[in-house]
């Protein structure tokens, strides 16, 4: 599996294509593409700075982060990252990954809903909160060039996504009041997830419009 885009490459190996491969199974498109940009736009971050990262870590945890957002694997109890978390750790040890790793997963699953991370501390969980807060309320977009985010867009195309995932967190702030997507619903979050200039893209503006 090679997947690149605008010289930002996906891993390739068997963890890798798993996590795509059951991703693909349980999201819908829109949100197995957001995966897909979570992770190009966290490694574009990390390479623009220059800083070393596991990059099959980042790309299975990407892949994985959202997955407690559908109903099978959704915890009427649990914040969907916490159940994330879990779901990575599973996926893990299937692959025979150690605990240390399979840990590691569902820690950056769990940290991409949490306060900013150091990336000197924990690389990895900084560059899941970049790419995911970039592509769902384009916190931080500004970081990125237009024709970066414009081919990103283009190779994995929203699909109304803005709209589907504001459904899914006032869905889980209505059932779990106490979740930390219940606190950004109850703040400008949905309001900046709809404005985010990366729906503009694909009605075709340009990402600094």
């Amino acid at each position: 599996m090679v997947i690149e885009v605008a010289g930002v490459r996906a891993p390739s190996g068997r963890a890798a294509e798993a996590a795509l491969e059951v991703c693909a199974e349980y999201a819908d498109p829109a949100l197995y593409h957001h995966s897909l940009r979570s992770y190009f736009f966290g490694a574009a971050w990390a390479q623009d700075r220059g800083l070393d990262f596991d990059r099959e870590l980042v790309f299975v945890s990407a892949m994985l982060h959202d997955l407690a957002l559908t109903a099978p694997f959704d915890s009427h109890t649990l914040p969907f990252e916490d159940a994330g978390g879990h779901l990575a750790r599973v996926f893990a040890a299937g692959l025979g990954w150690p605990v240390e790793r399979r840990d590691r997963a569902g820690e950056l699953i769990v940290l991409h809903m949490r306060d900013d991370v150091d990336p000197e501390r924990d690389p990895e969980s900084r560059l899941l909160q970049v790419g995911t807060s970039a592509d769902v309320s384009g916190t931080g977009l500004d970081a990125f060039e237009p024709a970066f985010a414009e081919a990103l867009v283009t190779a994995y195309p929203r699909l109304g996504f803005a709209a589907s995932f504001v459904r899914l967190f006032r869905d889980q702030a209505g059932r779990k009041p106490r979740c930390a997507a219940a606190e950004l619903v109850a703040e400008d979050w949905a309001e900046r997830t709809l404005a985010n200039p990366l729906e503009g893209l694909a009605a075709g503006t340009s990402a600094g419009e």
